[in-house]
């Protein structure tokens, strides 16, 4: 507990307070000990010049000192000091305790101040104020100063200060650790596989930030735990069919069902034939998903590689009665992987083929724009619903579900096409409509702006 940072911030503040009042403390005591020293003498300077005027008005009156000594005990009450008067002969006059009347004491008594008494005469004494005690003397302990009140004041207002800190820090600290303890619960959560916690974000400081970065990634890892469980039962159950009819055809020829003919073999080979390539496909996706895919990067033409991937289609698309038609002018020089630019206009072009149907027409074009090429694959197919275009790139994603292996494919090209085109630099979009066919596009930087 010591080791959190809800203790660690109350200690550090309760620290700093502690060394800033004692500090402040220090200086405010040096500071009215020095002022009450000056006042305290600046006072009994103008006490003792008013009582010793009065003193020298009084012996002026009466013209001896008998009439002061009930003066003198009087003062003596009141400001809690001892006064005596000496007469010119040193001898002892009077005296605000009485103890020292009649006896010599001059010039050897010291005094904290020693007045003349001067009336018109000229001078008739001298006023001594808290002379030094004599052998014999009885003397009562002088007030103390009102310093030690003060430095009593300061200690314990330094303690309420740092008891009423120490309470507002441990509640200041509770609410704003209170966001981070939030989310460390939620963080323990989602590691115990907690993909829905998410924490409540009630500022817009840092920890507000965080906590909106962490829903975020919160989400995001959520996003990818239901893609990874769906990748693993699209791959299964992908596997599962070719898999299946293999293993119907072996148990066949096993049991004498089967005659392993060459029509037998060439069905085997082709369920093999789809395995290779799913699996191909996966490889592909895996690489390209994690930027580890090996490009081999050189200048080409991306008009002549779009046409020699129609030329391959063309036959195909002539077999279903299909046009294909190209509108490539000029050169597009573009640095980029002939082999993988080559997979994904095949790829276009063959899904282009599998979802047009007789009569049907596809359109191959090339543009520049700018600094990028764009190539087109338009077609007259039955087209996308508006529902299913986010997810046209997405893994094992086919539009029509009725469609078999053959002719829909297990829905990794495109995502594999999209991948291959960011790796180069490029973007790949859809646009579609029911009843109105598809467009497929991407663009490649052009080698003149790569350069």
């Amino acid at each position: 507990m010591l080791y959190s940072i809800r203790w660690r911030l109350l200690l550090s503040f309760l620290l700093v307070i502690a060394v800033t009042l004692g500090m402040a403390a220090l200086f405010v005591s040096r500071a009215a000990s020095a002022e009450l020293e000056r006042f305290q003498e600046q006072n009994e300077a103008i006490r003792s010049e008013r009582l010793r005027a009065m003193l020298a008005e009084q012996y002026a009156e009466d013209q001896r000192w008998h009439a002061a000594q009930t003066m003198l005990e009087r003062i003596g009450r009141i400001y809690s000091q001892r006064v005596v008067v000496v007469n010119n002969r040193g001898q002892v006059v009077g005296d605000s305790r009485r103890t020292l009347m009649g006896r010599v004491i001059l010039p050897h008594m010291g005094s904290e101040l020693e007045l003349p008494v001067v009336g018109p005469g000229g001078t008739m004494g001298t006023m001594l104020v808290n002379p030094d005690p004599l052998p014999g003397d009885t003397q009562a302990p002088l007030p103390e100063a009102s310093l030690p009140s003060i430095n009593r004041f300061l200690i314990w207002s330094g303690l309420l200060t740092v008891g009423l800190a120490a309470v507002l820090t441990f509640l200041l600290s509770r609410r704003i650790l209170a966001p981070v303890e939030g989310l460390s619960r939620a963080a323990k959560a989602l590691a115990r596989g907690e993909f829905s916690r998410r924490v409540s974000v009630t500022s817009r400081d840092e920890v507000g930030e965080l906590g909106r970065t962490f829903n975020a990634m919160a989400a995001e890892l959520a996003t990818t735990e239901e893609v990874r469980r769906s990748l693993v039962a699209d791959v299964a159950h992908e596997l599962r069919t070719p898999l299946s009819n293999i293993r119907g055809y072996l148990e066949g020829i096993r049991d004498g069902v089967v005659t392993a003919n060459p029509g037998t073999l060439a069905s085997m080979h082709e369920e093999v034939l789809l395995l290779t390539r799913l699996i191909d496909d996966l490889q592909d996706l895996a690489l390209a998903e994690s930027g580890q895919m090996n490009l081999y990067l050189q200048p080409c033409d991306l008009a002549d590689l779009t046409r020699r991937a129609a030329a391959g289609v063309q036959p195909s698309a002539e077999s279903k009665g299909i046009t294909l038609t190209t509108d490539i002018p000029g050169e597009a020089p573009v640095n980029a992987d002939p082999e993988r630019i080559g997979q994904v206009l095949r790829n276009l072009l063959a899904n282009a083929a599998n979802y047009t149907g007789e009569g049907g027409s596809i359109k191959v074009a090339l543009r520049h724009m700018g600094s990028l090429a764009q190539v087109r694959v338009e077609d007259t197919g039955p087209g996308i619903a508006e529902t299913d275009l986010p997810y046209v790139f997405e893994r094992f994603y086919r539009v029509d579900k009725s469609r078999s292996r053959s002719t829909g494919g297990v829905g990794l090209g495109l995502t594999i096409a999209r991948r291959l085109v960011e790796a180069h630099g490029g973007r790949m979009a859809v646009e579609s409509a029911v009843g109105k066919g598809s467009t497929f596009s991407f663009t490649l930087p052009l080698h003149e702006a790569q350069a």
